[in-house]
């Protein structure tokens, strides 16, 4: 075990975190245009009934909701078990799944769409760069990726949220864009938006969302 934790018990942690701020995560973070507008962008490249994976689907909204709605097939993953139980409630046409991103492989096919909201913010960096990379390898030729993190130059370090202890791993926009690029992603789309949340707790932040195709080489 590192100083900072084994990956089964720092996602331990991190799910714990998610379990105890599960029922007041959406009135805490109610103002979501621009994950909505990136989810929108995605849907405008794809053809109904399109699968699409949300990694960290967290309560099921807006983006489940928003890409079932479309018409499209989804699956969303999370390893918060109180948060899947509420996406269950909100989004019960979806194929929901209690599932660690790390733990990905192909049993789950492949997808024309991945989406992931601040959920790679919840791994360290080493962790992020191979997700994307297997993320690539569950997206068709050609396929669509949208993801959102907040602007901070930090790797697994300690925050707050909501009064709960959990960490976060973030980039500045200019290195993010970078590590997409590598793990073989072309940015077609970006957006930085200034995010003030709803309690006076939690600190203004700048979230950066890249809309990416996944290159075919």
């Amino acid at each position: 075990m590192t100083a900072r934790g084994s990956h089964p018990a720092h996602r331990a942690a991190q799910a714990d975190a998610f379990d105890r701020i599960g029922e007041r995560y959406d009135e805490a973070f109610p103002y979501k245009g621009g994950q909505i507008a990136s989810a929108d962008w995605v849907l405008r490249k794809l053809r109904p009934g399109a699968r699409v994976l949300d990694v960290g689907c967290g309560t099921g909204l807006p983006t489940a909701r928003q890409f079932v709605d479309a018409g499209c097939d989804v699956t969303g993953i999370d390893i918060s078990p109180v948060m899947l139980g509420l996406a269950e409630q909100h989004v019960p046409e979806a194929d929901l799944r209690q599932l660690d991103v790390v733990d990905l492989d192909g049993s789950l096919g492949r997808f024309d769409a991945v989406v992931a909201y601040f959920s790679l913010s919840m791994l360290r960096r080493g962790e992020i760069m191979v997700t994307l990379l297997r993320l690539h390898e569950l997206l068709v030729p050609g396929g669509w990726l949208a993801l959102g993190m907040v602007e901070i130059d930090v790797d697994d370090a300690p925050i707050h949220v909501l009064g709960t202890p959990m960490r976060m791993t973030g980039y500045a926009r200019c290195a993010l864009r970078a590590v997409v690029q590598e793990a073989g992603f072309s940015v077609r789309e970006q957006m930085d938006l200034a995010y003030v949340p709803a309690t006076d707790d939690q600190p203004l932040e700048m979230q950066i969302f890249l809309n990416c195709r996944r290159n075919t080489f």
